[in-house]
């Protein structure tokens, strides 16, 4: 089933901030950001086993128990297991994300792409979410930021094990979809030269954005459109550096990227726009987006996101940023800008 026909919307909810991502966020606090995204509408929810060892996963399903489950999409993901077993989370390699999850439950991950720990992996998601059936389920994180060199055998591991798992799955209607979440463009490459499986849709976080789309742009996005695929963009703000923070890509961002934040800034400034509508509205222009999912750990944000959607971005506002060389000459721009 094409992913565009089974998300409700082209607003979705990103969970990692509820895994304590960046800060120790508050129970009741996480809880609230989740129902202000319910009372605003959004019905697309996306997680993973990772995001704080679980603990996503644990209050997302507590703060959507009760609602009627054929009223909401979810996505999870596959390639880590959540043990009971405790470790030392300061000692974890985490690859290029580090201390993102620092704040999340100390319980052992063991990445293993196998058939049996997909199988597992989506049963213990199914509990830790309280619900009956996840819709979109993606691989996660075989890529280079995660594995450096070791990436491939990865990849491998995932091609015999996790992708046989899940196109099973979706042939005998236990998930509806399934693909890559990814923060690189490579593996989406690699899968799609692939003759056996047959994914259906990509996760790809941060790799199309106003900051940074160039290569996602060239390599994948065509070939997702031509195929009739989709791909839900996760980390539209780029770790936030976009919209004034202080990261990019999970790091403190270079002076490069702040000079690029700053340029883009100015012409918004101008024209009277948010960054945030801006980096939405970019994202959702290309045709092969089927969704954005900006991640929210406080009430608030839902709303701010909301409202960037709906606001109106003057077509000369693109036509600047293109003329500033400050979006790649072959992307897609709202109104055919």
């Amino acid at each position: 089933m094409a992913i565009k026909d089974i998300l409700p919307g082209k607003l979705g909810f990103g969970a990692a901030p509820l895994g304590n991502m960046f800060r120790d966020i508050p129970e009741e606090e996480a809880l609230a950001t989740v129902n202000a995204a319910w009372d605003d509408g959004i019905r697309y929810f996306d997680n993973a086993p990772f995001y704080g060892a679980g603990l996503a996963e644990i209050r997302m399903g507590q703060a959507l128990a009760g609602r009627p489950r054929g009223d909401y999409v979810i996505s999870t993901k596959v390639g880590r297991v959540i043990l009971d077993e405790v470790e030392d989370i300061g000692a974890r390699d985490l690859g290029e994300k580090g201390d993102v999850f620092k704040y999340g439950r100390p319980n052992k991950i063991v990445n293993d792409y196998s058939e049996d720990a997909t199988y597992r992996s989506i049963e213990d998601s199914l509990k830790r979410l309280g619900t009956d059936h996840i819709d979109i389920a993606f691989v996660h994180d075989i890529a280079q930021d995660f594995y450096g060199d070791e990436w491939l055998g990865m990849f491998e591991s995932a091609r015999t094990g996790a992708f046989k798992a899940l196109d099973r799955m979706r042939d005998e209607g236990v998930i509806k979809a399934w693909g890559l979440g990814v923060n690189r463009v490579e593996p989406i490459e690699l899968l799609l030269d692939l003759d056996g499986p047959r994914p259906d849709a990509f996760l790809l976080a941060g790799r199309y954005t106003l900051l940074d789309h160039d290569r996602a742009l060239q390599r994948v996005m065509p070939r997702v459109a031509e195929r009739g695929l989709g791909i839900v963009v996760g980390g539209p703000y780029s770790s936030g550096a976009l919209v004034g923070g202080p990261n990019f890509e999970y790091a403190p961002a270079t002076p490069e990227i702040l000079a690029k934040v700053a340029a883009i800034k100015a012409i918004a400034d101008r024209h009277g726009i948010s960054m945030k509508a801006a980096g939405l509205q970019f994202a959702l222009a290309n045709p092969a987006v089927a969704a954005v999912i900006p991640g929210a750990s406080r009430p608030g944000r839902i709303a701010e996101d909301r409202l960037a959607l709906g606001e109106t971005i003057p077509a000369d506002f693109w036509r600047e940023l293109r003329a500033a060389g400050l979006v790649d000459p072959a992307a897609p721009l709202p109104f055919g800008a």
